[in-house]
Order: C-alpha cells, then structure tokens, then sequence
C-alpha cells in the first residue's frame, strides 16, 4: 500500500489543521492506521493511532483532547484533527499502516512521505 499524506502548513499558536493520508494499492480497511511526527533534533515519536473499524483510538498523552485521529475507508483515507495547536507541535508528520494500531512505530511496514506542520507563537 502507498500512502500520501498532506495537509500540512505554517499556523499560528491556537489554530487548528486537519491532515490527510491518501492510501492506494490495497485497501486501508485492512490496516490500522498511525500518525507519527518528528520534530528536528528529536527522534519520531507517536502521536495517535485508530483501529480498522475506526471503532477506537488511541493518542499520546501530549496530543489527548487536542488532535482526532479518524478514517474514512470508503475514501481510503484517514485524517488527523489538531486543535489548538502549540509551537511544540511542530514537526514532520508522518502517517503509518500496520496491522494493528499502534505507538510502536516497528509495526508499520507502510509509511508516507510526511507533511510539515509548523506553529508559530
């Protein structure tokens, strides 16, 4: 599977961004589905994770209660809601298919390109 995510841009502190992450090749419904960031200087860390349903989601404490991680298998697509965004949110993101929703990034075999978000203050 390919996957492209975009979406990505300069905001200002307090501002919100939805990211997508377009899948072809095979169908994202039989993959869970993740999205990582890396800032610079710092290793790639996890950010939220949904299962292949999109019945449940998982988020790193950093992000809970400010992104949404959701799917639409339908599009092959799966999108990252981030609300009041925080210059610390600043990285590369980077979307992910595994078959399982996971923080581990290990267990992606799939990965896209990356769009960068960057929060200014």
């Amino acid at each position: 599977v390919q996957l492209q995510a975009f979406g990505g841009g300069l905001v200002q502190a307090g501002d919100s961004l939805t990211l997508s992450c377009a899948a072809s090749g095979r169908h994202v419904g039989t993959y869970g589905m993740g999205w990582f960031r890396q800032a610079p200087g710092k290793e790639r860390q996890f950010v939220a994770a949904v299962t292949r349903s999109g019945a449940s989601t998982y988020y790193a404490d950093s992000v809970k209660g400010r992104f949404t991680i959701s799917r639409d298998n339908a599009k092959n697509t799966a999108y990252l809601q981030m609300n009041s965004l925080q210059p610390e949110d600043t990285a590369v993101y980077y979307c992910a298919a595994g078959p399982l929703p996971t923080g581990d990034s290990r267990r992606y075999g799939y990965w896209g390109q990356g769009t960068e978000v960057t929060v200014s203050s």
